[in-house]
């Protein structure tokens, strides 16, 4: 079923104010934590929470922004502020990263021990339940709005379960098997896997920013359904792009040159209406030109619906 912008927009505060009440909750139980244990991993967990709570206010922000309906600056929307959210995100992670690790090598250098395990223990279990909570509520989320901005913090709190994990690994060899230094060597290893995740969530917000292309099975998937159209000559300079949950293509398309207006008109209105059916949240803009003009050079005048077609042939596909 399809949902409209107000319902996707309702969907996206939603998972971004649990993410807000999960971060506030989690924090306030590891500061109590990392006092009682001294835990160079527990620290460093409170480090990610406290960055995941100011993360999520962004986050927040850039599902709000980028509901607000297109005005007379932002022809196209602002679904980029989603992008900008996660890129906040990115940041702010990564400065986690630097200074867990930074704490981990001066806390092995320096021989420190942990305190009080068994409440390390009990809050990062809890803290686990409370993130699988929230984990299960954005997925739900995701898969309904495809949201940037939560996607990215999903993968914030994806991380945190190994991040709990961790800490429970290094006050249990800390505490009960007497392994000097596993503390802030589990310290080190968390510094590392945000770091890591940082790179990872910076991927698609960065292509979100430079207006990159769909991926090639969806661009594929896009052409086949342009293909079935027995009006179609042929279609160049495609060009697609995707801003927060919109996705937004143009293209050129050869139709019989004596056609009239009114006929181009009708084929190109049916064209859209064969393409909002398979892709309910894409933004069109279709030029007609007579079968055979190109005014572009490079790229842009290639005939890509043909060049589909040959390569359907080529591999015992049916053309449409």
């Amino acid at each position: 079923m399809t949902m409209n912008a107000d319902n996707r927009a309702g969907l996206a505060r939603s998972a971004a104010f649990a993410s807000i009440a999960t971060a506030l909750l989690l924090v306030g139980l590891k500061l109590w934590a990392a006092l009682q244990t001294g835990s160079t991993a527990m620290y460093g967990s409170l480090a990610d929470t406290t960055l995941d709570f100011i993360a999520s206010l962004a986050t927040l922000a850039g599902v709000w922004v980028a509901a607000q309906p297109d005005d007379r600056q932002h022809r196209f929307g602002h679904g980029k502020a989603e992008a900008l959210a996660a890129m906040f995100q990115v940041v702010l992670i990564s400065i986690s990263a630097l200074g867990l690790a930074f704490r981990a090598v001066g806390e092995f250098i320096a021989g420190s021990r942990t305190e009080a395990a068994n409440d390390g223990i009990i809050v990062s279990g809890i803290a686990m339940a409370a993130t699988l909570a929230l984990l299960a509520w954005q997925k739900v989320v995701i898969r309904r709005t495809g949201s940037i901005a939560i996607a990215t913090d999903h993968v914030h709190y994806q991380s945190d379960l190994l991040l709990n994990l961790a800490v429970i690994a290094a006050l249990v060899l800390d505490q009960y098997a007497g392994i000097a230094g596993s503390d802030p060597v589990f310290g080190l290893i968390i510094a590392l896997w945000l770091g890591w995740g940082a790179r990872k969530a910076s991927r698609e917000a960065i292509n979100h920013l430079m207006d990159r292309e769909w991926p090639e099975d969806k661009k594929q998937r896009f052409l086949e359904v342009l293909g079935r159209h027995p009006e179609l000559r042929g279609l160049h300079d495609l060009r697609t792009r995707t801003s927060g949950n919109r996705d937004f293509v143009q293209f050129h398309v050869w139709v019989d040159g004596n056609m009239s207006v009114t006929n181009a008109h009708k084929v190109m209105d049916e064209i859209e209406a064969k393409i909002i059916a398979e892709f309910p949240d894409v933004e069109i803009l279709i030029h007609p030109d007579p079968e055979g003009l190109v005014d572009e050079i490079g790229m842009a005048a290639e005939d890509v619906l043909t060049e589909t077609s040959v390569q359907r042939r080529g591999s015992g596909q049916p053309t449409g």
